[in-house]
């Protein structure tokens, strides 16, 4: 069979299509002819990102308060501690956190024959997600959370009105065998003249044990108690004073086991909230924890880690 004829124009022809096609190929995965210059210029458009907040890391919470701010808040009966009790009692219990540079926190104890107190400290770092949003304005929303959670009262912590009244809340106590739980401090005068008529009533008359002090006596005339000053100054409320917004809750509490008042401070600064607990237990229920003490030292360590942080 005869072969047929080669022809160089066909090879060319063949040649030219195919490199067409290998052309259009790669030039449609990109419209524009660079799909990196586009995106590029997509970013070029977006806002630009919400700033950081100040603090980036957390120190470590046992060793921040000073010893002397944790020997004043855990006070002792008269009996000295041995070196072991000691390092026990104020070096403080630290929190077990997943991330200390988001989370840390610390716990004291300490017990005496008058009663026992404890103090926590837990500090958060807020970091905002959103670019739109900034660490501190995340961190204000939390701590407007946490402010709203805790019922502080408007108007510089007077009570609200629409809170119960301490007899009737006594009342409801009573009747369902719980405590009594009031979150302001100038309802102790109510508290304490409650007690004093239970004393009465179930002792027939007869001077309840012990010789409390007058502060803390059921039946001292409630002006000389500073917890109960009509003027609200040891009323939970808003501190002007203490980081970029704080506020203080002071709650005491009655109960089968014994009385206990609970005071809380909570502050932010730039991105970071701190929450400072601390409490005070008595199983003397005519011995009630004093509100003007509790609070005035936890004010005063929140304004050392406040002074400490912003360093």
């Amino acid at each position: 069979m005869p072969r047929k004829p080669f022809v160089p124009g066909a090879a060319v022809v063949v040649a030219a299509a195919l490199a067409a096609g290998l052309t259009g190929c790669t030039g449609s995965s990109s419209p524009d002819g660079d799909a990196a210059d586009a995106k590029s210029g997509g970013a070029a458009t977006s806002s630009p990102a919400a700033e950081p907040g100040r603090y980036q890391t957390l120190p470590e919470a046992c060793g921040l308060p000073s010893r002397g701010v944790i020997r004043r808040m855990l006070p002792g009966d008269g009996q000295p501690l041995s070196g072991t009790e000691a390092q026990k009692v104020y070096d403080g219990q630290a929190d077990i956190t997943y991330d200390t540079d988001r989370r840390v926190g610390c716990r004291w104890t300490r017990e005496t024959t008058a009663g026992t107190r404890h103090l926590g400290l837990d500090i958060q770092r807020v970091v905002s997600y959103d670019s739109a949003v900034s660490d501190d304005d995340k961190a204000q929303a939390i701590y407007g959370k946490k402010e709203l959670a805790a019922q502080i009262p408007s108007g510089g912590g007077s009570p609200s009105p629409a809170a119960p009244s301490p007899s009737a809340s006594a009342s409801k106590g009573k009747e369902k065998g719980e405590g009594v739980v009031t979150n302001d401090a100038t309802d102790k005068t109510a508290t304490d003249k409650s007690t004093t008529g239970k004393n009465s009533a179930g002792a027939k008359g007869k001077a309840p044990s012990g010789s409390p002090s007058q502060k803390s006596d059921p039946s001292a005339d409630p002006s000389t108690d500073p917890s109960a000053d009509p003027s609200g100054s040891t009323a939970p409320r808003v501190l002007d004073d203490l980081g970029d917004a704080a506020f203080l809750n002071d709650k005491l509490v009655t109960a089968d086991s014994g009385v206990h008042r609970d005071v809380t401070v909570v502050f932010r600064t730039s991105n970071v909230i701190v929450k400072i607990t601390y409490d005070q237990w008595s199983t003397d229920k005519t011995m009630l924890p004093d509100s003007q003490e509790l609070q005035d030292k936890a004010r005063s360590l929140a304004t050392e880690l406040s002074d400490s942080l912003s360093e």
